[in-house]
């Protein structure tokens, strides 16, 4: 499957790489107004669509066919490539994921380790695996232990993998896996994903600091948006 996306970067050679993940349900249009944040900071930034990854996905494959497992593999896939290109530093890679993505983004970094040098959560939606053993999952209802082939979210038609793959997912044991340094971003009316999932990721990560934005909702404001990325910018030059 080909996967789409946009590339942002000054000119000038051996840049620093940020890739972006957009969330559930969403595409790279949600995502590239911070790859041209970092891009105007001087990173080679990259943000895409999940192959399935949504119903306006400009990527191949179906929504029934996604997990946050094959997202995981789009977004190494994704960085194998920026790597590989001759204007940037391969040895510095920054991974961003908000809600779904920064769920994805956690696992990649845990596999990929000291290849990721910094990773940037917004909202992430670490809730998914207790979703799955509950039955329910955003606007998606069923029966735990018999999950159908398929079951809508909303206007997205999912496939059964998307929540078995996870009912025996310890995800709070897999992240923590990853070393490098840690930046989660959430807020406190999330009606989505309670910030409190956050605040166990910041406890089981070694290096992880949680910036808890009041009132802020799951997708920021841009008042909310130009807070959290006050403190990216802190966090990049630490």
């Amino acid at each position: 499957m080909t996967i789409r996306g946009l590339y942002y970067h000054p000119q000038g050679q051996s840049l620093p790489i940020v890739v972006v993940s957009h969330g559930f349900m969403a595409n790279y249009q949600t995502t590239k107004t911070y790859a041209k944040w970092f891009a105007a900071r001087g990173y080679a930034a990259f943000c895409f669509d999940f192959n399935g990854g949504g119903l306006m996905s400009k990527s191949d494959g179906k929504t029934t066919q996604m997990t946050i497992f094959t997202e995981e593999k789009d977004l190494k896939t994704v960085v194998t490539y920026a790597r590989s290109l001759p204007e940037t530093d391969s040895s510095s890679v920054t991974l961003m994921g908000c809600s779904q993505g920064g769920v994805v983004s956690a696992l990649a970094a845990a596999d990929l380790q000291e290849q990721v040098k910094r990773l940037i959560l917004f909202y992430p939606a670490l809730c998914i695996p207790d979703d799955a053993r509950a039955g329910t999952m955003l606007h998606a209802k069923f029966d735990p232990k018999n999950i159908p082939e398929t079951f809508s979210c909303g206007p997205m038609k999912l496939g059964r993998e998307y929540a078995a793959s996870v009912q025996n997912l310890d995800l709070m044991a897999e992240i923590q896996r990853y070393a490098g340094k840690v930046l989660i971003v959430h807020g406190t009316a999330d009606q989505v994903v309670h910030y409190h999932y956050s605040e166990q990721a910041q406890a089981a990560y070694q290096n992880a600091e949680l910036k808890l934005i009041p009132m802020g909702q799951h997708g920021f404001s841009p008042k909310h948006d130009k807070i959290a990325l006050e403190y990216v910018e802190q966090f990049l030059q630490e």
